[in-house]
């Protein structure tokens, strides 16, 4: 039996691809969340074999979600779920350690055979994705994105500035992220000079177009 957890901000989703699921006889899920920390802590706990993970969700978005559960979890395989096809998507999710990367528009046809097959030890991406790399390699196209803007950013801070522009003052993001409001304001302050941004409407945007939240 394998054993799949969902997580998706979308309870309506989580809904309809555990009714797809649980008609497979050798498949079950055997949890759900609908934000990446969440997901993170209950994937600890439960170590599925497989993880069905939206790219973009609140507090802890799915390619920050999937580096620490590759950290911490490594029997444990992602698979992404992304309404976004661009090549630095795909390359985030790959490099944070996703066995595999749906579209959500094909998502309901192809999950369970993208199960199956990162269950087994084989990549899976959706097949407009697959279309996508072959047909930019025969066209000499460069299909992998250079050096992301994000690879400047440590983990921490790419937690606190999904958590800056979900509008989350310092003493909250102190709160869940177990760190004192000084040391956020210090880590904020850095991200900022980093990506050479002065101001919040700046981060919403880079933050946007980066995929680490759907505002």
């Amino acid at each position: 039996m394998i054993n799949v957890f969902l997580a998706d901000d979308h309870m309506a989703i989580r809904d309809g691809m555990s009714a797809l699921i649980e008609v497979e006889q050798d498949i079950q899920v055997v949890g759900t969340a609908g934000d990446g920390r969440q997901a993170v802590q209950q994937i600890k706990k439960i170590q599925p074999d497989i993880v069905v993970m939206d790219i973009a969700m609140p507090d802890l978005n799915g390619i920050d979600a999937t580096r620490q559960i590759s950290e911490t979890c490594p029997a444990v395989k992602v698979i992404m779920l992304s309404m976004h096809d661009s090549s630095e998507h795909i390359y985030q999710a790959l490099k944070a350690g996703a066995k595999g990367y749906l579209l959500k528009e094909s998502a309901g046809k192809e999950v369970v055979t993208a199960i199956h097959a990162v269950n087994s030890g084989r990549r899976y991406l959706s097949e407009r994705i697959q279309k996508m790399v072959i047909e930019g390699y025969i066209s000499g196209q460069d299909v992998i994105p250079g050096k992301s803007p994000l690879d400047k950013l440590s983990d921490r801070e790419r937690q606190i500035l999904q958590l800056v522009v979900e509008g989350k003052s310092s003493m909250e993001i102190a709160e869940i992220l177990f760190i004192s409001p000084k040391t956020v304001a210090t880590y904020r302050s850095r991200l900022m000079e980093k990506l050479a941004i002065q101001d919040l409407p700046g981060l919403v945007k880079f933050a946007i177009k980066h995929g680490l939240t759907t505002i």
